[in-house]
């Protein structure tokens, strides 16, 4: 499904040896790129979020992606880039905060994500 109607992003996953610093950030050495399909879901209403056990009220500064069920080594801290819309546009670079899955039939995996700054 994500491969057919998702957006072509680049998905890249901490390798082992990760670790935190004292603000609790990620510091970790990445995997090489790889083309994954993904798909944005513009506004989750408040019953979806309840359902995903998110708490709605908090979903201010992250979005929603969808990505393939058996995507390797998908974990919190993955990176996630997403290609501009503009011609030419940097591509803006997102990490995932957490995963969760509701489907009995697992098609995809939604992540919630936020963007990185640099």
């Amino acid at each position: 499904m994500v491969k057919l109607l998702g957006i072509n992003c680049k998905y890249r996953y901490p390798l082992s040896g990760k670790d935190y610093d004292l603000y609790g950030d990620l510091e970790a050495k990445y995997a090489d790129p790889e083309i994954v399909g993904c798909i944005f879901q513009d506004h989750p209403d408040q019953k979806t979020l309840k359902k995903m056990g998110w708490v709605a009220e908090l979903q201010e500064n992250s979005s929603i992606i969808h990505v393939p069920y058996d995507l390797k080594n998908l974990q919190a801290g993955a990176l996630f880039e997403v290609p501009s819309g503009l011609d030419n546009g940097k591509p803006r670079l997102f990490r995932v905060i957490s995963m969760q899955n509701i489907m009995m039939y697992p098609a995809s995996i939604a992540c919630e994500i936020a963007p990185e700054y640099i």
